[in-house]
């Protein structure tokens, strides 16, 4: 009596899926933001109603005022910061959705890796207020073109360009600092409105801290980023009230953004 001896064939290891391991890279995390931010109801209105609020602002600045403030600086001045109100509102949504609308879950089992996704989210930040900048840049030029002034009309230099883009891009990253450090939509908004205008109050009210109100006062050292060239002391000065309004809160939203429990 025989007994056939079989043997299983060798298995061969089944071609993997190119993507089904793929780890997606910033860049095309970042253009996922960027797609959150005017994906919504929410977000396409707050960018359309803050592009309308420049737009107004610099054909208020054109057609009003002397004949001086009819300057190509004077209307981006203005436009730059009426977009400034709504951006920080941007930038908090871009964080606070993911928790208020309880979509974290779903973003951090496609991306473990936190970290990641709160750098895109800061990038996606960054390329927006570039954006924005260079929208009212175009707009002010558009604008001042309808009622130049007689003198100095087109003149603006290089170096308030630049300012300006710094000056967006802190408006935009201190909104994404408060929704990080909050995560709930509503008290981060009122927070971006209410804290600077509490500080501000309190640091002109109590004379002891007029001092500290000129270091950390938003309205005063980052307000004068779009009017002129600052001076070195004024550079000091915006370094110290990003310290504080920007960087200390983006540490704390960091830390409950990347331990922060999903509900």
């Amino acid at each position: 009596m025989s007994t056939a001896t079989t043997f299983d064939a060798p298995l061969t290891p089944r071609a993997s899926d190119p993507g089904r391991d793929h780890r997606p890279g910033l860049v095309q995390l970042t253009r996922v933001e960027l797609r959150k931010m005017y994906d919504t109801r929410a977000g396409f209105w707050l960018l359309l109603s803050g592009l309308l609020l420049a737009l107004t602002t610099a054909v208020i600045t054109i057609l009003t005022g002397e004949d001086s403030s009819h300057t190509l600086a004077d209307v981006f001045n203005n436009g730059s910061q009426a977009m400034s109100v709504l951006l920080p509102v941007v930038g908090i949504l871009l964080v606070t959705s993911e928790w208020s609308q309880r979509t974290a879950l779903l973003t951090f089992t496609m991306v473990p890796q936190r970290g990641r996704v709160l750098a895109a989210k800061v990038a996606a930040s960054i390329v927006l207020a570039v954006a924005a900048t260079a929208v009212v840049l175009l707009a002010a030029v558009l604008v001042t073109a309808i009622n130049p002034s007689s003198t100095d009309a087109w003149h603006l230099e290089l170096a308030l360009v630049g300012q300006t883009l710094v000056f967006s891009i802190i408006s935009m990253l201190i909104g994404v600092a408060l929704g990080a450090a909050i995560l709930l939509s509503a008290p981060a908004i009122v927070a971006s409105f209410v804290l600077p205008i509490a500080w501000t109050a309190v640091t002109h009210l109590i004379g002891a801290l007029d001092g500290l109100g000129n270091w950390t006062d938003q309205g005063e050292t980052l307000g004068d980023m779009t009017s002129h060239t600052l001076s070195a002391h004024q550079w000091a000065q915006v370094g110290t009230t990003v310290l504080l309004w920007l960087v200390l809160p983006l540490a704390i939203g960091a830390w409950r953004f990347l331990r922060g429990e999903i509900r």
